[in-house]
């Protein structure tokens, strides 16, 4: 059985865009190269990506070509390579095609869909994209949170989480500083509460 990991870069205030459509590609992210590796490092250990449609879009814009981009560091070509190489699910409702490894699902039962991808896939699953984060951890499906906290805060924005009505308890599993002065922190999701 697979396991849904909601991979994200962050404020301390745990927000992850600032302005509406700038997708987190904000000026306060940090990411240097000896993190840019550990997303690398990260990527290569999935089974599969799972990213909603506005997410995938940026993925789909940018990385296809850095992996190709004969001009680009290494490292841009290398995680290019490997988004374009791993298996990938697109939850969407309005598109009807994708290449690189892409099948599309969210016509009908979304979340019975991704159940059944969790119970079928061996291995870890990133999921990419605020609102399928939500509706994974409203359902009980998502297993971890990985996040990427950037030493800024936004002060107004879009939050890690959509609208979540119920306390969630969580287990820290891993922490790592970067030189950056961003910190990683790996948690698993143990329990949806009807109250504290």
């Amino acid at each position: 059985m697979g396991r849904f990991i909601y991979n994200m870069n962050t404020s301390v205030d745990l927000l992850i865009e600032q302005v509406p459509g700038d997708h987190g590609a904000g000026s306060w992210l940090k990411i240097d190269e000896e993190l840019h590796q550990h997303f690398n490092d990260e990527a290569k250990r999935l089974a599969m990506f799972v990213q909603g449609r506005v997410f995938y879009e940026i993925m789909e814009k940018a990385w296809p070509d850095a992996a190709d981009d004969a001009s680009a560091p290494p490292i841009t070509r290398e995680y290019g390579r490997i988004w374009v190489a791993t298996p990938k699910v697109l939850v969407s409702s309005t598109r009807t095609s994708a290449d690189y490894h892409t099948r599309i699902i969210g016509q009908g039962d979304t979340m019975g869909q991704l159940s059944r991808l969790k119970a079928e896939t061996d291995g870890r699953i990133a999921v990419g994209g605020a609102a399928v984060a939500s509706q994974l951890l409203r359902a009980g499906l998502l297993d971890e949170l990985l996040l990427y906290t950037h030493p800024s805060i936004l002060g107004f924005g879009r939050p890690l989480f959509d609208d979540n009505d119920r306390p969630i308890d969580l287990d820290l599993l891993e922490q790592k500083r970067f030189s950056s002065g961003v910190t990683m922190h790996r948690y698993q999701v143990l329990s949806l509460k009807e109250e504290w």
